[in-house]
């Protein structure tokens, strides 16, 4: 079996393995076999999620004898808190939160982050201080974002 359908057939494994709002947010493969599974949930994805979804893909792939000298490695879990946003989906479930978005031409941009749709995301920025502060709402088109990573605030 050549190597593009393993990765597609361990995908739809993993597919139906995901269970309440989890999803599939991006898998990457080494050549050795390394399967590195990127998942994340609308309500948050925690430890025991990511574990109980690695045992029973694992479980699955020993069974159908996929790799028989067992010659293969998942690693499941969420994108790190540094990882850029990659779907819409992990927008909406970052509404409310401090985003940074570096635009295709470099330009940076940092905002609450309000909205996301299909095609374009909304963030409010505060620019001065004390009363001549002014709160701006931006739109900004998805086709001119190069990468966005949520803000931890304190």
């Amino acid at each position: 079996m050549s190597t593009e359908k393993n990765i597609e057939l361990v995908k739809q494994i993993l597919l139906s393995k995901l269970y309440d709002d989890i999803f599939l947010v991006e898998m990457k493969v080494k050549p050795i076999n390394n399967f590195k599974i990127y998942l994340d949930a609308d309500s948050g994805l925690g430890i025991e999620k990511c574990i109980k979804i690695n045992r029973a893909l694992y479980k699955q792939l020993e069974e159908m004898g996929m790799y028989p000298e067992g010659d293969f490695s998942l690693e499941v879990s969420s994108p790190g808190i540094d990882e850029p946003l990659k779907m819409i989906r992990q927008y909406v479930k970052n509404i409310g939160r401090f985003v940074e978005i570096t635009l295709n031409d470099d330009t940076i941009k940092e905002g609450k982050l309000l909205d996301a749709t299909e095609i374009e995301i909304t963030i409010e920025y505060t620019e001065g201080k004390g009363k001549k502060a002014l709160t701006t709402k931006l739109i900004i088109p998805f086709l001119d974002i190069k990468q966005t990573i949520v803000q931890i605030k304190f």
